[in-house]
């Protein structure tokens, strides 16, 4: 049986991790165990990252729903409850969006909720 020599593939392996390290510090971007090690890493923080920006991004709506209802005198869960049963389907995206960027329209939509 041929003898069968590996060494381009896992050259070719590391040099592409160590690429994806590229301004890492120190042994972290150019020793192959130090960097796979770190590299993990990254990636875990960047997939926890993902699932809490969409916490941090509904909080934000929640919060900019709340300040732009207050001035009606009717606080942002008494808001939502009174949408919901007005039959108003709007998700908190729109109605942050649309307090920030419409008051008018805004302002009409609370009106239609508290009637």
């Amino acid at each position: 049986m041929s003898r069968v020599k590996r060494g381009m593939h896992s050259k070719k392996r590391h040099k592409r991790l160590l690429k994806q390290t590229k301004g890492y510090y120190g042994q972290r971007k150019n020793v192959f165990c130090r960097a796979k090690e770190t590299l993990m890493r990254a990636w875990a923080y960047a997939f926890h990252g993902r699932k809490l920006k969409k916490r941090n991004m509904r909080s934000l709506f929640i919060v900019r729903i709340n300040a732009a209802v207050r001035p009606f005198g009717i606080p942002y869960s008494q808001f939502i409850s009174k949408l919901n049963k007005s039959n108003i389907i709007l998700n908190r995206k729109m109605l942050a969006q649309i307090a920030v960027f419409e008051p008018a329209v805004f302002a009409k939509i609370v009106h239609i909720a508290k009637n």
